[in-house]
């Protein structure tokens, strides 16, 4: 057997290490993607370390049921909302806050009726015209923005609709710059959930709490109302917002 050069030894060499890495390379395992799945625009933020409730249905309860419990005006008023107010209405659905928001800020206040659903939003503007409601104001958002607009509300309602929201971080983030921040005007957001698995549409106290620090607001009031579906929460800013990436995102409180 003839000997074999250097130069062919070499080669044999060469080609057995391309093949070894071949062999390698089309073991590997692709790494799931953790923002598979996400939108773009929220990717900067932190991915929910909880589960989220699929989207419900836009009619939580009956109207008339609701307003027998006293439902909207005992939250209106634990919520200090006066005659004037410019408030908005994120997740308005069929608008049953809407119209009662719209009654007791007057005609001189204002009200933004927000939800993700066109369809929602097109039977709202349906009512809104029907019963004459000049004082409100419909705009369609988005999952990871409530695209409000900045310095314009006093309060701003957040009702059985928080647990569905699938990028917490990104849009409490979002919602800061809309809260009034005037030193004799300062805004609000006003929470209502229930305290139950979030498969069962609701959200423990601790995980809400949690996540609204971890984007900078102070809880200012809660009570449990489960007289009026649920519980009762004020956060108001505190401080500057933090960057994206600075932002802890919570671990799942029981």
């Amino acid at each position: 057997m003839p000997a074999l050069s250097a130069l062919s030894i070499r080669s044999i060499l060469g080609i057995s290490l391309l093949l070894g890495l071949s062999a390698t390379v089309t073991a590997c395992k692709r790494l799931p993607d953790e923002d598979s799945g996400r939108p773009e625009t929220a990717r900067a933020y932190p991915p929910a370390s909880r589960p989220v409730a699929a989207l419900a249905g836009n009619q939580w309860s009956t109207e008339t049921a609701r307003d027998k419990r006293g439902e909207a005006e005992e939250i209106m008023k634990a919520a200090g909302l006066e005659p004037g107010m410019t408030v908005a209405d994120i997740g308005a659905g069929e608008g049953y806050y809407t119209v009662r928001l719209a009654e007791k800020v007057g005609t001189n206040g204002r009200v933004l009726a927000q939800d993700i659903d066109q369809e929602a939003i097109d039977r709202l503007a349906e009512r809104v015209n029907r019963d004459a409601l000049d004082n409100v104001s419909i705009k369609l958002g988005a999952g990871d923005n409530p695209r409000l607009p900045k310095n314009s509300f006093d309060r701003v309602f957040l009702v059985h609709m928080y647990h569905e929201v699938r990028e917490p971080y990104a849009f409490l983030s979002r919602l800061r710059p809309a809260i009034k921040a005037d030193k004799d005007a300062k805004g609000e957001v006003i929470v209502v959930d229930v305290d139950r698995p979030f498969a069962e549409h609701g959200i423990a106290p601790k995980q809400l709490f949690c996540e609204f620090e971890a984007v900078g607001y102070e809880l200012i009031g809660f009570m449990e109302r489960p007289e009026l579906g649920g519980y009762f929460a004020r956060f108001r800013p505190a401080g500057d917002a933090p960057l994206p990436g600075n932002i802890i995102p919570c671990a799942l409180q029981e």
